[in-house]
């Protein structure tokens, strides 16, 4: 349609078309309108704190803390906790709890929350003390001592006593104790207690004729008669001392609060004092026939009768005599003895021995000698040699000869020599004479490895060495509380099986302690725990030296050196030893299959078979801790006498191999380990050197 055309209406009219002028609205001219309300920011605001809340009421555990007492306030001061009549709502974790309440102490302390729904966490606040005083009536200074303890004398006020029962003692010279159980109430509540105490003591009277006796009562001068006497309850021992008259004694069992009289007492008159002395001394004395002692010696004899004395010793004529004492006599009394001499002939090698007679110097030793028929000390004696000591007895009528081989000290050094000992932890130790022989292992050996340096050694030193490993019980002897372990499930740590988990160190000082046990002198110098040196010259126990373990090992005494603690070959014998084998093939990754010794780790020592010196265990069941540092061995050339490893290092050497070994260098005897840290499969046995 044009701009030109019209519209007709239904009359037949036309109208013209106008048009109209039309602008689209860009983009850049579009506008949104927005009008801002708080509503929404409350809105907002509530729905997270609904979720926030049911959040934490979901994830929160309902916890009742139950204090005793129940009026003490209660704040917690960390955390979050909504409190919902007498339960929180409270999220796991660690709290920090307040109470207090008047009459106890202050009590902040924490409560941890657990995983439990619904948890009671119990709280005792602890009272505060009671304020307590004390005292004994009308007699002071007392002494006051509760549980024990003193805390002074009466009167004392106000002292702090903690709440509970305890036990009250109040006690003073001379009075009887008092005693009672107390219940003191805490809080800082007041309390008192009072106590009577009674006299210890009675009241004795004493009346003597003459008076003017001496009273001692357990030999303490209390007065003189007459006497009304205080004496302490007990057994006393009363006695009577008048000069010029006989002691009165007697002894009473006193009871406090019961006062008695004792009876006149007449005193009589003093006997008359004899001291007899004789040459020799050591007579024996009778007198009327009635034995009274050996000279020198005091006796009291009735005055006015006549005494038959009799001396007696044997080796000498008995002399006898009468004597009489006048009333209060003090008298002296001298008696010789004539000895009976017999002949007896002396015969003693080496020449040149000397002889003497109850340490009297009686000149050559081959002789023949008048001795007394009595009996007395022979003594024979040469400087080298070991005195000879007897007692003898000369017999009148008989020929008598004493007939003496001195032994020399050498010879006796020898004897004494024991070729086994036993420790006070009850090691047995065996006594070896070593000598020369060739450490470590040819470049050629199988098995071989580059710490195997030959050397030449020569062992001058006797040395005792204990026949097998130290068990668990022997070293639990030193350290109690030591536990070996277990390994897959099965013990190390029975009685009878070698100890393991053990550093250098504490096998050590395991030796040190068996020394002080036998007062030997140590040989490891220890500052504190550790062990900062040696004393070569010690004979006290010790772990032995690598040397001396590898002599034991693999000489066998007639010149040739093992390979294998069973000879030359592989697999082991029968019964050989506790190796890796396929008893641990689930445990260990290089074993024997071909060998079985029925343990998968250690074994109760001496289990198997000994070696050629009888010790026990020397291959496998547990490697052991030497003596040496661990350090570069053989290249100094020479023969090295009783070598004692390097002088310091980090590291100690371990020898020989154990259960979880089975490899063909391993189980070589020549085979050297090191270590410094406990391990499971590393014990020790004990030495000591000779004494000289």
């Amino acid at each position: 349609m044009s701009n030109n055309d019209e519209i007709k209406d239904i009359n037949g009219a036309t109208d013209p078309i106008t048009p109209i002028d039309f602008t689209p609205h860009s983009e850049e001219t579009q506008t949104f309108s927005y009008k801002f309300r708080w509503l929404h920011i409350v809105v907002v605001s509530f729905l997270l704190v609904s979720m926030t809340t049911g959040w934490f009421v979901l994830t929160a555990r309902s916890v009742f803390v139950e204090v005793e007492p129940i009026t003490a306030q209660m704040s917690i001061d960390t955390g979050t906790s909504i409190k919902l009549g007498q339960r929180y709502l409270m999220r796991t974790g660690s709290y920090q709890l307040t109470l207090q309440n008047d009459g106890y102490h202050d009590m902040t302390t924490r409560l941890i929350v657990g995983e439990e729904q619904s948890q009671t966490h119990p709280f005792v606040m602890r009272k505060l003390p009671g304020i307590v005083s004390f005292d004994s009536a009308t007699i002071a200074e007392a002494r006051v001592r509760i549980d024990s303890v003193d805390i002074g004398q009466t009167p004392l006020m106000n002292v702090e006593v903690e709440p509970g029962e305890h036990q009250l003692s109040i006690s003073k010279d001379r009075y009887l104790d008092f005693g009672e159980t107390i219940t003191i109430e805490g809080r800082s509540v007041e309390q008192s207690y009072s106590a009577s105490l009674e006299p210890a003591w009675a009241t004795v009277s004493l009346t003597t004729t003459p008076s003017g006796a001496d009273v001692l009562v357990d030999g303490e001068l209390v007065g003189t008669t007459p006497i009304n006497a205080e004496i302490i309850q007990g057994q006393r021992d009363l006695v009577l001392k008048l000069a010029g008259h006989k002691a009165w004694q007697e002894e009473f069992d006193i009871l406090a609060g019961e006062d008695f009289s004792v009876a006149l007492i007449e005193l009589e008159p003093a006997d008359g004092l004899l001291f007899i002395q004789s040459n020799p001394t050591a007579a024996s004395v009778t007198i009327g026939g009635e034995f009274k002692g050996l000279t020198p010696l005091e006796v009291a004899l009735p005055p006015g009768q006549s005494h038959e004395l009799t001396f007696f010793k044997n080796g000498y004529n008995s002399n006898s005599l009468s004597i009489q004492t006048e009333a209060n006599e003090e008298r002296e009394l001298n008696i010789d003895l004539e000895p009976i001499l017999m002949t007896v002939s002396v015969m003693a090698q080496p020449e040149g021995a000397e002889l003497y007679v109850d340490g009297e110097f009686r000149g050559a030793a081959n002789q023949t000698i008048e001795l007394m028929a009595a009996s007395q000390q022979i003594e024979i004696r040469k400087a080298g040699f070991i005195p000879y000591s007897t007692e003898f007895t000369s017999r009148p009528g008989l020929e008598q000869v004493i007939n003496v081989s001195l032994k020399s000290l050498e010879q006796a050094r020898l004897e004494q020599i024991k070729p086994v000992i036993v420790s006070a932890a009850g090691q047995t130790l065996k006594l070896f004479y070593p000598g020369a022989f060739t450490m470590g292992a040819s470049r050629r050996e199988a098995g071989r490895r580059p710490n195997e340096n030959l050397r030449d050694i020569k062992l001058e030193r006797p040395f005792y060495l204990s026949n097998r490993e130290v068990t668990n019980a022997e070293f639990r002897l030193f350290n109690e509380e030591h536990s070996s372990g277990t390994l897959e499930g099965l013990t190390l740590d029975n009685q009878a099986q070698p100890v393991v988990r053990i550093t250098w160190t504490q096998a050590a000082l395991f030796c040190n302690w068996l020394s002080d046990q036998e007062s030997l002198p140590r040989f490891y110098e220890v500052a504190g725990e550790d062990v900062v040196g040696f004393n070569a010259e010690a004979t006290g126990y010790r772990l032995p030296s690598e040397a001396e373990w590898s002599w034991a090992a693999r000489t066998d005494g007639s010149g040739n050196q093992l390979k294998y603690s069973w000879g030359e070959m592989l697999p082991p014998p029968e019964n050989s030893g506790n190796f890796a084998d396929v008893t641990a093939q689930s445990y260990l990754g290089q074993i024997m299959f071909n060998y079985n010794d029925g343990y998968l780790a250690t074994a109760p020592v001496a289990t198997f078979e000994a070696n050629q010196y009888e010790l026990y265990d020397m291959s496998g069941n547990v490697s052991e801790w030497v003596h040496d540092f661990y350090g570069a061995v053989g290249s100094a050339g020479g023969v090295e006498v009783d070598p004692l490893g390097p002088s310091e290092g980090q590291f100690h050497t371990i020898r020989g191999s154990s259960w979880a070994h089975g490899s063909v260098t391993e189980l070589r005897l020549s085979f050297r380990d090191f270590g410094e840290e406990a391990r499971d499969d590393v014990g020790f046995r004990i030495a000591r050197y000779l004494e000289e």
